[in-house]
């Protein structure tokens, strides 16, 4: 490991919504995405369909759970949530440091 490099723990909600790409075909692309910024993927763990506890759109009361561990230089988080803002497949991310 590179000692420039940092851990991290990452939680993705997933947005397939009228999207033909399956779960699995998003998680390739959000993997594309920490590559892109020096990242290099350690493990994926599907967590399955969830419901939301607060549900910001009717239309859209329940997500796919991807959780990804990482490792990355210390700006790629910040270049990791704005390549994510631009992707519409992922709805929200929650970047954490193990």
């Amino acid at each position: 490991m590179n000692p420039n490099k940092r851990n991290y723990k990452a939680t993705f909600i997933l947005d397939n919504r009228g999207k033909e790409d399956s779960v699995d075909t998003i998680i390739e692309g959000v993997k594309k995405e920490i590559a892109a910024v020096h990242g290099e993927v350690t493990a994926v763990e599907q967590l399955g369909r969830r419901d939301f506890i607060r549900v910001t759109d009717d239309k859209f009361p329940a997500g796919v759970y991807v959780q990804v561990n990482f490792s990355a230089p210390a700006d790629a988080t910040a270049q990791l949530h704005e390549r994510l803002r631009l992707n519409d497949s992922v709805y929200r991310a929650l970047v954490e440091k193990v």
